[in-house]
């Protein structure tokens, strides 16, 4: 690959520097970890690798799609259509020390080669003792998709991107895994029509899952609290294919204060989810779709029984004076019992409440290959949580509403014995 000095001074120099007092150490290879239970992880992520999009665009576009080039200081960034992506790497920094996980790769051989390799990842979920795992896309889609599309001002370009990105992920990132990595694809968000057809198109194709931002106002495109979305949202509930909304998804966190570290943004995550959950619940997005399923991804638990208090009892005590609310419809907190779903993390003091929120819409995930990921070390986190639960529910929340939701078969001799695979 040559070394590129396209785009702006600014934008070169903004790569190199992070390429530089880079310090990479990988720990020594885990053992294989004792299986307590079957996992099917929510959500985890993928790193693009390079070529993805290599023969998968038009011949109009295959000059413009991303592609990884080589940077002055030896970083590498992804190029598309002129705009440079400095982060190949976002937060991947499983397998390496806590003391470089500030540090965000800038280089795919700085990254464990689980992220970005399906067959390297389907070998760290055994170490990890994961059956089936979602993954959502990294930086250079944005966990919504929106980084792809709006970032060009070719509407056509960023349709054949997102294709591309979709058939490589179904094709080359899940096709080999007989179902253990489970495809999540992009929506197109420019034409909500054209993204619905793509929505049916995909689901006939066994894609079950779409990422979609949480709040695609952020990205300068129509609020949920409008119908403009219907389109997809309509095709999703059609097809059984969930929503899933990830923090950050919408390309940005509500600000904190001036000065705030970053502690402040990883420990207020729940509240992020919190917030996303208000506003979809009040988008009346449920009440138009009561049969569409949407999934809250990175956003724990710890908050979901106290929204659910604060939704009745705002329901009870201002549903007149706001007169929001449809006279006679589903009261709120039970749209937010019946058409969300949660991720657990590690929420040691919310799984008393899994019966207020629902045994059947907890589920579990494991991060990978991110800064917050319980790898390698998960089965022991989770059998840390549950170890004293009914044997029932511990199966509901840690594979079985997973495998209903997403539409994951997981075989029965993994379910009677999970050190089996």
């Amino acid at each position: 690959m040559a070394t590129s000095t396209r785009t702006t001074v600014g934008r070169t120099q903004t790569v190199a520097s992070r390429a530089g007092n880079t310090t990479v150490t990988f720990l020594p290879e885990p053992e294989k970890r004792h299986r307590y239970y079957t996992v099917v992880s929510a959500d985890d992520h993928l790193v693009e690798p390079p070529g993805m999009f290599d023969g998968r665009a038009p011949q109009a576009y295959a000059d413009r799609v991303p592609r990884i080039e080589e940077f002055d200081g030896g970083a590498q960034a992804w190029v598309y259509d002129g705009n440079v992506l400095p982060t190949v790497g976002l937060a991947a920094v499983v397998g390496r020390p806590v003391t470089e996980y500030s540090a965000e790769p800038t280089r795919f051989e700085h990254m464990r080669r689980g992220a970005w390799d399906p067959v390297a990842r389907l070998a760290d979920m055994d170490l990890d003792g994961i059956y089936a795992s979602v993954n959502f896309p990294s930086h250079l889609a944005g966990f919504g998709g929106g980084r792809l599309q709006t970032i060009v001002k070719d509407p056509d370009l960023a349709f054949a991107t997102v294709r591309a990105w979709n058939d490589w992920n179904l094709e080359e990132w899940a096709g080999g895994s007989n179902g253990r990595l489970v495809p999540c694809q992009l929506p197109f968000l420019l034409d909500p029509v054209k993204g619905a057809a793509e929505i049916r198109a995909n689901a006939e194709r066994g894609v079950r899952l779409v990422t979609f931002p949480e709040s695609p106002d952020d990205l300068g495109l129509p609020s949920i609290f409008t119908d403009h979305w219907d389109p997809i949202f309509a095709a999703c509930e059609e097809t059984g294919t969930v929503v899933n909304l990830h923090i950050g998804s919408g390309g940005a966190l509500p600000p904190t204060r001036d000065g705030a570290p970053a502690d402040v943004v990883a420990v207020l995550f729940g509240m992020y989810a919190m917030h996303t959950a208000v506003d979809w619940v009040y988008s009346m997005v449920p009440l138009r779709f009561p049969n569409l399923k949407i999934c809250l991804a990175e956003g724990g638990i710890g908050w979901v029984a106290g929204l659910l208090d604060r939704l009745e009892h705002t329901h009870r005590m201002h549903r007149d004076m706001y007169g929001t609310w449809p006279a006679g419809a589903t009261a709120p907190a039970d749209v937010a019992r019946s058409s969300f779903w949660y991720c657990m993390l590690e929420d040691p003091s919310s799984v008393s409440q899994r019966h207020l929120i629902g045994i059947d819409h907890i589920m579990v995930e494991v991060d990978y290959p991110h800064a917050d990921s319980t790898w390698p070390n998960s089965q022991e986190h989770l059998h840390h949580h549950l170890k004293d639960l009914p044997a029932d529910e511990v199966e509901a929340m840690t594979w079985r509403t997973a495998s209903t939701l997403f539409g994951v078969d997981v075989p029965a001799a993994v379910v009677a014995d999970p050190n089996s695979f």
